[in-house]
């Protein structure tokens, strides 16, 4: 996978240089530089092509849109991903919070009640296992 995005970015590199020296010889436009700036349409043209096959094949890549803002925002796309993995972990924590409330309450739950009803706990504890969960 790695190789297929060298390949892009060559190709992206190549075709950055090749708009920045077509951006020298319109800036300073002479009759005798037509050949040139021919030439590099026509390496533009081919750059073009060149980033359309290695777009082909990375169409199964999809990339949030929110990543992409922080591009627009001049921030780096990694602190997304960081920023995505925080709020992941912190959700995480707090479910495995209420999971652990919960297996508390049942437990307390267990215990209260078969204090207020022996036999019928004693029955669902043969049931359920004799163990509630601590």
């Amino acid at each position: 996978m790695a190789e297929k995005f060298d390949n892009l970015e060559e190709h992206l590199e190549k075709f950055v240089e090749n708009i920045r020296q077509l951006g020298i010889i319109v800036s300073d436009f002479q009759p005798s530089s037509q050949t040139g700036l021919n030439q590099k349409l026509n390496f533009m043209i081919t750059g073009l092509q060149d980033i359309e096959k290695c777009r082909q094949q990375l169409h199964d890549i999809n990339v949030p849109l929110e990543a992409f803002e922080y591009i627009d925002q001049g921030r780096n796309p990694q602190l997304y991903t960081k920023e995505c993995l925080e709020r992941a972990l912190a959700k995480n924590e707090q479910v495995k919070g209420k999971i652990d409330t919960m297996t508390k309450f049942k437990s307390l739950l267990i215990s209260e009640l078969g204090k207020v009803f022996p036999e019928e706990m004693a029955k669902y504890k043969a049931i359920h296992g004799d163990d509630p969960p601590s």
